[in-house]
């Protein structure tokens, strides 16, 4: 079985995180397509994450109209920094040798992927599936060919239109007191009204100010 793993902070999630999940289901003819929020992120340590109860719940709400999406609290679920290597090989087991995987980033990521914990590992154990991202350039293959072998004949570029769409600019927008609908899915707006997520100088449930911060 073809599984897509899409990971993020996602917060919040956005329509663009649903669009790239559904074009790789159609383009790769993939079973499902997991959501994977991050636990601890990696490369944002200097920004206040939203508490992952809320997170995940959003998650539920912007993925619930299609069944072929599902959420997985592999990387919430254990304590630490997520890394995709081990997410891959935990999901590896849960879901047996049978589970083909299919791991989908932004070219921006992709460049970066030497920085990863062991990209060659991570290689091996997925199908690598790039997307284009808004002023980001094609990955260069060749140059990431010199530190990982292997990767510009495994990899997947993924011909579909960027999404200009960021989770910064949602968390903005709403610390301005400005509308965010056609960018996240009518759920996940109607929860951060709700839970007044990521308005400046109000809390959530005593989680703190989420503000406007990157």
């Amino acid at each position: 079985m073809d599984i897509g793993v899409l990971g993020g902070t996602f917060d919040p999630i956005h329509l663009g995180h649903l669009m790239i999940a559904e074009e790789a289901r159609l383009s790769l003819g993939l079973a499902q397509v997991l959501f994977v929020p991050a636990g601890q992120p990696v490369f944002k340590p200097d920004r206040a994450i939203t508490p992952v109860m809320h997170r995940l719940e959003m998650v539920k709400r912007a993925i619930a109209a299609n069944p072929c999406f599902e959420l997985s609290t592999t990387e919430v679920d254990r304590s630490g920094p997520s890394y995709a290597v081990d997410t891959i090989a935990i999901l590896q087991q849960q879901l047996g040798a049978q589970a083909r995987f299919f791991f989908l980033l932004g070219w921006d990521a992709l460049a970066e992927l030497p920085q990863w914990k062991e990209p060659t590992k991570l290689v091996q154990l997925c199908q690598l599936v790039a997307v284009p991202r808004p002023d980001c350039g094609s990955p260069d293959l060749e140059a990431l060919e010199a530190s990982i072998p292997g990767i510009a004949q495994t990899v997947v570029l993924l011909d579909i239109p960027p999404i200009d769409i960021s989770s910064s600019d949602i968390r903005q927008r709403v610390a301005q007191g400005l509308s965010i609908r056609h960018l996240v899915s009518g759920g996940v707006e109607e929860y951060i009204q709700e839970q007044k997520l990521y308005r400046q100088g109000e809390t959530a449930n005593g989680d703190g100010d989420r503000g406007d911060k990157e």
